[in-house]
């Protein structure tokens, strides 16, 4: 290169993967209080009319609004993922979507781990009539949530697994602690036997130890905590998903009045605040 001439790489020197990547950082970064504050207030309004049976037929629990809402208040944490994403991250993500789909399926199988339960409502299409394909949609972001939230929380003591492992479970138990209730008030699903907790029984908690267990080990596998961690650092908005689900899961505990499972949806959003994910700057 002459002197003098710029370093800067010209749109088509830049990879394909690259330029995605860029493209879906500014929408949604462009759209983050429509993303992380709007979808889950709609979502919260639309599933409580529905429960409450104040919502026609076509749109009552409408599984593909559902899967619509879910899917776009995932985008800021698919987005933050995206650069990280290896072919050793890819092959710990899809062996944790195998285990998500066989721990369900001996589930409703058996009632083990996560005790007895049925479906309430459908949640999109369904493999083998049983859970939905879904899932891992609705599972693996709680996880990497709680992950991304204690490597900040946590600080230095984040590279010490003594710490984190047991940190990101119990990130993930109280986090399910909050969903569960509000789930199940809904008609999400429903437990077989019950349970003391909100109708939940204290066996779906061991199940969730044993799960978020399991997908902490493969996050660990999978991902470069340095890097994880510089990215959540460098992405504002990697965080809003878990800013999307205190919203609409302690809404919908509130509307009910399980106020143990608000309170948890507030502590969830005190720690966002801590680390400075409440910040939603005008333009």
């Amino acid at each position: 290169m002459a002197d003098g001439d710029s370093a800067v790489a010209t749109p088509a020197e830049v990879p394909t993967r690259q330029r995605v990547e860029r493209r879906l950082d500014a929408l949604v970064d462009d759209n983050r209080f429509t993303i992380a504050v709007v979808f889950p207030t709609i979502g919260a309004i639309m599933l409580l009319a529905s429960a409450e049976g104040l919502l026609p037929e076509p749109l009552s629990f409408n599984p593909y609004l559902v899967l619509f809402g879910v899917a776009i208040m995932r985008l800021p944490l698919i987005a933050g993922v995206a650069p990280l994403l290896t072919r050793k991250a890819g092959f710990g993500l899809l062996a944790l979507c195998a285990y998500t789909y066989g721990i369900e399926l001996v589930g409703v199988s058996t009632g083990y781990p996560y005790g007895h339960f049925e479906y309430g409502v459908d949640l999109g299409p369904m493999i083998a009539d049983a859970i939905p394909a879904a899932l891992p949609l609705f599972f693996l972001p709680l996880v990497l949530n709680a992950y991304l939230l204690c490597l900040l929380l946590l600080g230095e003591s984040a590279r010490n697994a003594v710490f984190r492992v047991p940190a990101v479970i119990a990130a993930v138990v109280g986090m399910d602690l909050i969903l569960d209730p509000g789930a199940v008030a809904i008609g999400f699903w429903s437990y077989d036997a019950g349970g003391l907790y909100y109708g939940v029984p204290w066996l779906n908690y061991a199940g969730w130890v044993l799960s978020a267990t399991v997908a902490v080990l493969l996050f660990d596998y999978a991902f470069d905590r340095a890097g994880l961690l510089a990215r959540v650092n460098a992405c504002p908005f990697m965080l809003d998903d878990l800013v999307s689900f205190v919203i609409l899961w302690g809404f919908v505990n509130v509307f009910y009045g399980n106020w143990v499972p608000a309170a948890l949806a507030v502590g969830y959003g005190a720690a966002l605040w801590r680390v400075d994910r409440f910040d939603f700057p005008e333009r």
